[in-house]
């Protein structure tokens, strides 16, 4: 079957916009002392989005002619364009960007492009938007040359690929509760919304794209606890709405953790360790750094205290 993903993205705009606004006056009506909106949250994710099609868009060009090559030279079969073999890209796909998020949230280079869907402290559709422009050199394009092998042409990865994500933005919001009998099948707000929390039962967990029962197929699945509300953001917060700095902020952290620290084991967990790793490791410098400076203010008050009196 052949679709033009693109085309069909670009139709959906509007309803992408019409579901905000409805998200927007629904909860400032329903829930108006929350505040899960915010314009400069709100313009701030539009402007990642904006910055991520851009660079998508010139990614792309670099990336389809490497599916191409894999697809011309080591592809193990032939699939024809119908149904089947739709399904059979849309299963492998969704299976593929699960191993993407999961290693998305355990490596910390590729953590440096992902969490800047992760680093607001509010969870609407226009979260969804929140997207970083160096997922390309971050590598997430070498999770799908898989597909290429398995014989799906370049086109059709792109678009499945796209189609995935377009599912996503339906999942970005606290307006729709628990959905019965889909929860053990699809992502679904209730889901997505553990996977966007700091909590500690929660972190880390639901890396679903469309299907769930990966998650529950390899243990990553937690269940909303309606005792635990979810706290969104990342571990060390981001204060700035600033689409540049919320871009970058995790590479410039991760360049000068790779700078200062010494060996080269050192060096390669600051680029490759879980972010976890990287988050103690920041406590532990602050913690250093604080005991320190409390130490230098004893020893001052100590010696201000006993010392001699200078003769006028």
């Amino acid at each position: 079957m052949q679709f033009d993903a693109e085309l069909l993205l670009l139709a959906m705009a509007p309803v992408f916009l019409a579901c905000i606004g409805w998200e927007a006056w629904h909860l400032r009506r329903t829930r108006p002392d929350a505040q899960l909106y915010s314009w400069r949250d709100t313009l701030c994710n539009a402007a990642l989005a904006l910055m991520q099609q851009a660079a998508d868009k010139l990614a792309w060009l670099a990336i389809i002619p490497v599916y191409a090559f894999f697809y011309d030279h080591y592809r193990v079969t032939t699939w024809q364009a119908n149904w089947v073999s739709f399904v059979v890209l849309f299963i492998a796909q969704d299976l593929l960007y699960y191993v993407f998020h999961r290693c998305s949230h355990r490596v910390r280079w590729l953590w440096a492009a992902h969490v800047v869907h992760h680093s607001s402290e509010r969870m609407n559709f226009s979260t969804a938007f929140r997207q970083s422009l160096m997922y390309p050199v971050a590598g997430m394009w070498l999770f799908w040359i898989p597909l290429a092998v398995f014989g799906f042409p370049p086109k059709q990865i792109v678009a499945i690929v796209l189609i995935n994500l377009g599912f996503q933005f339906f999942v970005h919001t606290q307006a729709i509760g628990k959905l019965g009998w889909l929860e053990y099948v699809f992502n679904t707000p209730s889901i997505h919304r553990v996977h966007h929390a700091r909590n500690e039962r929660y972190i880390d967990r639901n890396y679903a794209g469309v299907l769930v029962i990966w998650d529950r197929l390899f243990g990553s699945y937690v269940e909303e606890d309606p005792h635990d509300a979810p706290v969104y953001g990342i571990v060390e917060p981001l204060h700035t709405y600033n689409p540049l700095k919320a871009t970058f902020h995790e590479w410039t952290s991760m360049a000068a953790d790779f700078a200062s620290l010494r060996g080269w084991r050192n060096k390669w967990r600051a680029l490759f360790a879980p972010p976890a790793w990287a988050a103690d490791y920041h406590a532990r410098r602050a913690a250093g750094s604080n005991a320190s400076s409390r130490m230098a203010d004893v020893e001052e008050n100590h010696t201000t205290a006993f010392e001699t009196p200078r003769r006028p």
